[in-house]
Formats: structure tokens, sequence, C-alpha cells
């Protein structure tokens, strides 16, 4: 079998890959990028119906393409964010294809470069950068018996209320994917049930800026690691109606039935931590602070922003947190379904070198792997907070360019020399 040579290969033709292929072309780099589907395949076939980006248009892009036909404050929909990539991928002529599957990638003979082996036939590549994105293996709790009667789907396979059987649901996670969830079923008619764990609720906009934008101004965007304890805590915010404020006492107001996390199952019951008000309450908190923090800089760099105090106004407890529900019979609910919004897990089994830690995460610094050669982007927290965002991804990928470029003149000097 014939072996075609690239000189770096991209495996993912997403956000990550398409941002790697613009600054590898800038700098005159030779590249491919590899596809198993299509481009920005998960925003096409792994997102609900409505979803909206999270972050405005003006924002949520990469610098080199706006999105012209937008409002910059508006929010993108998933299928004009698809659009986007394919527009970005041609006016960069990033050399993609698609429909090729990565199916392992090992060390090559010569010790030096890769072997890729893929559904279309084996690469060898000097360098490769790995740009599949965080949302690999969805999370599902084996917490429901397949013969509980439940019809049970994680967030990345739910499309809309129709595609659920009549009936309650219970929504498991609260970050943006399970809140915004859980609203759709509500405004859909449906009685919901929604499981609020251990999360960051930022305002949506305050005094006159977008959240995004108070991260950029308060440095947040640029910290390097997750504070100390929320390594694991979901964010709260939304896109979707034009964009707002999650508001978790204003999903009870409106009748849906808040609760702990979910702790197990037996007898056709849910059973849930007594950590509701907690969790809710911390989530207050985190959103006041970032209201302290951006009154402190407005005051401090002496900006005429206008003033916003009902933002500060929390609505009373609602009954479902001052008396917890900490049991649900599922049948005399009358729930049929249970969407898990519990996340994604890494899932890297096929790159077969030894670029893990002991963990089983990636081993890297600033996305650049402890395997000579191997990078990795796209990933949360590879270089600092906005690392797995449209535009942070940008800038991680200008860095990875970079190191690219000067390995190649090195080993360029070295052969000669």
């Amino acid at each position: 079998m014939s072996v075609e040579k690239v000189e770096t290969l991209i495996i993912g033709g997403g956000q990550a890959g398409l941002a790697m292929s613009a600054h590898l072309r800038k700098r005159g780099l030779a590249h491919l990028v590899l596809e198993r589907d299509r481009i920005a395949e998960s925003w096409r076939s792994r997102r609900w119906d409505s979803l909206v980006a999270n972050g405005p248009a003006w924002h949520d892009r990469f610098p080199d393409l706006m999105f012209e036909d937008l409002d910059p404050d508006s929010f993108a929909t998933k299928d004009r964010i698809v659009a986007y990539m394919e527009e970005f991928a041609r006016r960069i002529e990033s050399p993609i294809r698609c429909g090729v599957e990565v199916q392992s990638v090992c060390r090559a003979a010569d010790g030096a470069s890769f072997q890729v082996n893929t559904s279309q036939g084996i690469f060898e590549a000097a360098k490769v950068v790995v740009a599949t994105g965080p949302f690999q293996k969805p999370v599902f709790p084996d917490l429901l018996p397949v013969d509980s009667g439940m019809v049970q789907i994680h967030s990345n396979a739910y499309k809309n209320p129709q595609q659920l059987p009549e009936g309650a649901v219970l929504v498991v996670g609260a970050g943006s994917s399970g809140a915004q969830i859980a609203e759709e079923l509500m405004r859909a008619g449906r009685k919901v049930y929604l499981a609020v764990g251990p999360h960051n609720r930022p305002p949506r906009r305050y005094r006159g800026r977008d959240f995004v934008w108070w991260l950029g101004a308060l440095g947040k965007w640029d910290m390097k690691t997750p504070a100390p304890g929320s390594e694991h805590v979901t964010i709260a915010v939304s896109g979707a109606n034009g964009g707002f404020t999650v508001d978790f006492r204003r999903y009870a107001e409106m009748g849906m039935t808040l609760t702990g996390k979910v702790i197990g199952f037996a007898n056709g019951r849910v059973q849930f931590a007594e950590d509701l008000a907690t969790n809710i309450r911390d989530g207050d908190a985190d959103y006041l602070s970032v209201l302290n923090e951006a009154d402190s800089y407005i005051a401090r760099e002496g900006l005429d922003f206008p003033e916003e105090p009902e933002a500060r106004q929390i609505p009373p407890d609602p009954a479902c947190m001052i008396n917890p529900l900490l049991e649900l019979d599922l049948a005399a609910a009358g729930v049929t379904a249970v969407v898990w919004a519990t996340g994604f897990a890494l899932d890297m089994g096929w790159l077969q070198v030894p670029a893990f830690d002991q963990q089983g995460r990636p081993d890297h610094t600033d996305g650049v792997s402890t395997v000579p050669g191997l990078y990795f982007l796209g990933l949360p927290w590879l270089v600092r907070r906005a690392s797995p965002f449209i535009w942070g991804v940008w800038h991680d990928a200008a860095g990875i360019a970079k190191h690219i470029e000067q390995a190649g003149s090195e080993q360029q000097v070295s052969a000669f020399l």
C-alpha cells in the first residue's frame, strides 16, 4: 500500500483545525487537514435544533472574518456557524479532506515521524496536530437501567421537544446545555425537573456590555488555570431568545421543579442530594462577584457606563429550594424521558504515542506535546481560559504554528551541519 507523505497533518476540521490551517498557510507551511465527517460536523449533527452561539457575533468569530449579515450583538444560529466555517475554509483555501477517519497514530519506522492510519490509506507526517476538540465522548452516567422504561439521551443527541415521548422530562445538569434544553422543554409545555449541580452564573449583559466583554476587561479570559475547586464547575449562560442571564429562580417561578444533584436510583425512584439551595446560592455569589468586579473596573477606569441597580435584585427562594425534592418516583410523576446534560470526556485511544500524563490527560505545555512533533489544539485550558472558544483557539493556533516553523528551521540547520 502506498504511503502519502505530508509535512504537518492536522486531525479535525472544526474551528481548531481551520484556525491551525490558517496560521500554517500564513507562514507558508505545507500541511493537510483530515476530517472524518464534514467541516464543523459537531455543529451540524451533535447539537439541538435551536442552539445559538453563547457569545455575540462580534466576539465568537475568527479575527479574519466577520459575520457580515448579522447584528454584531446577536447570536449566530448553529447553521450560520456551519456556513461561516465553510466560508472560512474556502477563503483560506484550506487543504482539507472530508470523510477520512483517522484510526491510529503511532511512531513511524524511522522513529522521528508519525504513521497515521486512516480509512483512506496511510499517511506519514513529520508533525501532527490533534485538533479534535473537547466534545468527544459523551459522559452518560450508568444510573438508570435500560429496562427502566425511560427514554434516555445525552444532550449531544437531543434535537427538539418533539423528539421525546409525551410526558414530563428530567434534565440532569444545569450548565449552558442543560439550562437551555430545560427551558426549551418547559416553553413547549412539558413538565420539567432540572437537577442543578455546582455552577457559575455570569450576567449575560451588565451596564451595557456583554459578559464576554467583561471577561476580557477583567482579565478572566487570560486565566491560566481554573480557580481551585472549580475544575468541574459548569457555566450557565445562554444566547437563546436574544440572550439573557440564566436565572434558576425564574425557571422555578415559571413552573420548573429544581432539584439537587442526582445521586442514585432504586425501585423506580431517583434520589437527589440536599445541595440545591447551596448550589444556587453559590451561583448567585458568583454572579454578584462579577458585578462587583465590573463596578470596580468602571470606577477605576473612569468610564461613563449606565447604572444598573436592578441587576442586583435576587428573587425570593422558590418553594422547591425551601423544601427540596429528595426523591422522585418517575412513573408517578409521569416522567418518560431523561436528558443527560452531563458533559464530555476525551477519547484519544487512537493516539498510540506516550503523550499522556498519569491521569490520562494530554501532556503538553501550551499545546506543545512532550512527544516531539506532536501538538494539541482546542482543548479546555490548553493555554488559558479562552482556549476552547472560536476566538481563543485562533490565538493558540498562532503559537503552535510559530513553534512548528521554528522546529522546522532548527531541523534544517541541524541537517546542514
